[in-house]
């Protein structure tokens, strides 16, 4: 994937998680996964994989389209 896609699903990953008033650890928890995993989702260091996808837009309650770039 290349870095422009994991940088646009890191900022929408943020700018919803923001929306909700969540924290990062908060939505790291309700999503099952680590903090740390999480913060370099949304630096766009790391890319989430479908199952980890899936959960984050499960705990922020929107599609994964509003988070995918395509």
């Amino acid at each position: 994937m290349s870095i422009k896609t994991s940088q646009h699903i890191g900022e929408q990953l943020k700018k919803y998680r923001m929306q909700q008033g969540m924290t990062q650890a908060a939505l790291a928890q309700a999503a099952g996964t680590n903090i740390n995993y999480y913060a370099k989702l949304e630096r766009g260091i790391s890319v989430p994989s479908l199952a980890m996808l899936e959960k984050l837009v499960v705990a922020l309650k929107v599609r994964s389209s509003d988070v995918l770039p395509f």
